[in-house]
This record gives C-alpha cells, structure tokens and sequence, in this order.
C-alpha cells in the first residue's frame, strides 16, 4: 500500500538526528531523540482507528504535535482545538467535527467525546517500535473567528507537499521561534517544518513582546513569523534598541495586512531579511513579497506581494478568489473544493506587474452616506498609522441615520498625545473627503486579538450592535 510521504519523511527525521536538539520549552530540551520515543509512547498508548476523529486541545509543548502525529499514524482524522479559543467555540467544533476521541492537557476542560484522555497519561505506557503508515494525513482546523462563528477546514494532501517543501537548510540548522498556537495552521506548519527540515524550535506559550525579544538573543534565534499586531509590540517595546537581532535571517509578517510605516520600520530595525505572505486557513500560501522586491521600491510597502507558484488568483467584483496547489479538501460537511475558486472574503487589486493589494475584509467594508458609499476600514487604518504619534489604528463602522458611520481605535504614543479633532483632521488631509474621516474616535491602551494575533473587530463592533441588524456589503 502507498505510505503517507510527510508521515516516511517526519519518522525519518527523528530517527536520523538523534541527539539534535528539536524543541526547548521552559529551560527543558527536548531531542530528536527523545521527541521519537515520546512519539511511540503515544502511539502505543492511542488505541484509536481510521474511523476515529481525535479532537486534540493542547498549548505550545512537545507533546501536543506528537499527539497529533501519534493519532496519524493511526490512520484517526485530527481536529485542533485552540485551548485559548472560547469554551462555545471549542464545544461547536467538536461537535461539528462528530469527535469519538477527546485529547486534552490537562484536563477535559468541560467537552465530551466517547473516550477521553488526558495527554500526561498517555505518556506513561510502552512504546510502538514500527508501524504500517496510511496513505496520507487529515486534518480539521477551525477558522480563525474573525469573522463570527468558526467554520471547519479539512487538509489532507497539502501535508506530503509540505514534505517535499521543507528540506534541510545548506547553511545548517535554523532556530524557530513558535508563539503562533500549534493547534493554528501557521504555528502547525512552522513546527512540522522545522522537524521535516531538522531545525529546532523554542517554544513559547502566548505572546510577549519582551519575551521574544529576550529569546532572539539568547537562543540566536533565526527565523520568526509575527502577526502586525504582535511586530508592532515588538518594534515598540524598550528592550529593542538593546536586543542583538544579528542572528535573524527571516522574519515573516501575515495573518493580515501590515501598514506600510511598520513594515518600513520593521525593515530598518531587522534588516533586509522580512518578508510578508498572503494565506488562509483554507489556502494557506496564496502570495508572498521578500526584502528585495521591497528595497528602493516604497509603493511595494502595502502589498502581500505576487501569487505563489501552483497558485491562481483573479479578482471577482472586487473580491480575491483563489485555487491551486495549496488549498484546503474543503469545508467539513460541504461537497470537496476539487479545482473550484475559493472566495476569499479579501477586497484587493492587482497592479500592472500583478502584485496584490489587499484593501479590506469584506465583512470590515463600511457602508456610510445616504448615498451608500463603501469605505475601506483597512485604508483609513494605514492612514491613521501613518499619524507620528499613533501607534495602531483599528477602524469599524458602527450604526448612524444614514447607514454606518466610520468609527476609530486609536492607540497614541502616549496619553493624551492626540485629540479627537487631531485625529479627525488628519484623516480629512490624507483623503481630501468627508467619508474617510472618523465621525468618533475611542482612545485605546490597547486593541484586542485574537488568538492568533489579528485585531478582532467582533469584539471591537459587539457593543455598538447590540439590538442592531447589520448589511454586509
């Protein structure tokens, strides 16, 4: 029978490198080794089928991927569940997935399935020396929620393509590292990356601009992915002018669109070594844009660059739908996306040279005016962040007598650095018209995110509301 290629070439790896070191968690190592051992410990402990769907809610330790890898060895279909999403959303998902095994660390935190384990007791048995793989892996991711209830997203092939990706580095081994959650498709990949290419990774539980920082010195860190959110932490913490960052040699920026002030600062203070991708859960690398196509050439800043190859892109009233080598099976219930176009739910556009801008979520378009005239909530942010003492900027539309009304979150430099009719006067200079200037502005310590990172404009819009019926665009 054909044998799972990712599943040959993960096996591989760990078998290979023996004493290397895989992951480092709280001042613990964890070698290839080791992570081998632990991997068929699980194995032999997981008595689970190909007619199981594992549901594996776990944080940022060695232990939740093997789980993972334990469970595909089996031949069982994985869902992830995000420990830090909402308790609604964690029992929505695995009841949507029809979940018969439950994994958890370290407790069942109030879901149920058939059988439930806790993650440590399953560490205490035996180990499984060898095993018949299956053909491929599968997957389910929850979306992210950004957009209302999650929905999910079943990957399977897009697995052993990340096998023949990922190959080691000529230079050596790199050192990751993970804040993004394991149980999130970047943070997934990352980790399986970083094993099929035998780097090592540190692993971080949550965001801490501090944090990182301190573990770029320390660990000779040289590759991270970061949110905007989270780089504009980073660029704005104190310890940054101290921090050694010489040992970066990628720093990758997305989950959505970064304002062209931070990329440029990211650029000065990394760097030519950062990059931007473009991707979802259901198609998770659509464009990318490196430091070279960047250098010299300023209207670059805000685009997420041009379509990957094996990817097709084209705009559809407005909207960016995708298809092509990296895509999702599809959504969980619904018939297989096969060679159909994903809708992205992106407002973009292409220039001449066919790099992509992204202008908005469509759900995030505003609505204002008698005349119903469409407002880009992301284009007044870049707007506003361009304000030297405006730190972030998160724009929604709330409800008015004429449609909605622009509504701004505005982080300043420091307290009472802005006023409203700052903010409101520097919007009508950079637009030159009414319907781009917030008619409120709320000033914030900080925006919310979500647990991947992005700026959650559900939580930002919920009370304004409440009682309220929205139109999407």
């Amino acid at each position: 029978m054909e044998q799972s290629f990712f599943l040959t070439r993960v096996l591989g790896s760990l078998a290979e490198r023996g004493d290397a070191i895989l992951f480092h968690r709280d001042g613990v190592d964890t070698t290839y080794g080791e992570a081998l051992d632990l991997l068929r410990r699980l194995h032999f402990a997981l008595d689970v089928t190909p007619d199981d769907v594992v549901a594996i809610v776990g944080g940022n330790r060695p232990e939740t991927i093997l789980v993972q890898l334990a469970a595909q060895l089996r031949g069982a279909t994985v869902l992830l569940v995000a420990a830090s999403s909402s308790l609604p959303d964690r029992k929505a998902a695995v009841a949507a997935a029809g979940v018969t095994v439950l994994v958890v660390d370290p407790e069942p935190a109030e879901l149920t399935a058939h059988r439930v384990f806790s993650l440590p007791d399953l560490l205490t048995g035996q180990r499984t020396e060898s095993t018949t793989l299956p053909r491929s892996v599968r997957l389910i991711f929850p979306t992210g929620g950004t957009t209302g209830v999650p929905k999910l997203i079943q990957h399977s092939e897009i697995y052993d393509g990340m096998a023949y990706i990922f190959t080691p580095d000529p230079s050596g081994p790199l050192r990751t590292l993970l804040v993004a959650p394991m149980s999130h498709m970047t943070g997934n990949a990352t980790v399986l990356g970083a094993m099929l290419r035998g780097d090592s990774v540190v692993l971080h539980e949550g965001f801490d601009a501090g944090a990182v920082l301190e573990a770029i010195a320390a660990h000779r860190i040289t590759t991270l992915s970061l949110t905007p959110a989270r780089l504009a932490a980073v660029l704005d913490h104190p310890a940054l002018a101290t921090t050694d960052l010489s040992s970066m040699r990628s720093l990758s920026l997305g989950a959505s669109p970064l304002s062209a002030r931070r990329l440029q600062q990211a650029l000065d203070t990394f760097g030519p070594v950062v990059g931007q991708g473009y991707g979802l859960t259901e198609a998770p690398m659509i464009a990318s844009i490196a430091a070279d196509e960047l250098l010299g050439r300023p209207e670059r800043l805000e685009s997420v660059g041009r379509i990957v190859p094996g990817m097709e892109a084209r705009i559809e009233d407005g909207e960016v739908v995708v298809r092509g080598l990296s895509m999702m099976d599809g959504y969980l219930g619904a018939p297989p996306m096969g060679d159909s176009w994903l809708h992205t739910g992106d407002i973009g556009r292409f220039d001449d040279e066919g790099y992509l801008y992204l202008l908005d979520r469509a759900n995030d378009v505003i609505i204002t005016g008698e005349h119903g005239t469409k407002v880009y909530s992301n284009v007044v942010e870049n707007a506003l962040a361009t304000h030297p003492l405006v730190r972030a900027a998160a724009v929604i539309g709330i409800p008015g007598a004429d449609g909605e009304l622009v509504h701004a979150f505005v982080v300043p430099s420091a307290p009472d650095a802005l006023t409203v009719p700052d903010v409101q006067a520097y919007a009508l200079a950079a637009f030159g018209r009414p319907h781009f200037v917030p008619s409120s502005v709320d000033f914030v310590d900080t925006l919310p995110l979500t647990p991947i990172g992005k700026v959650d404009k559900v939580a930002l819009r919920t009370p304004f509301w409440s009682g309220h019926t929205r139109h999407i665009a």
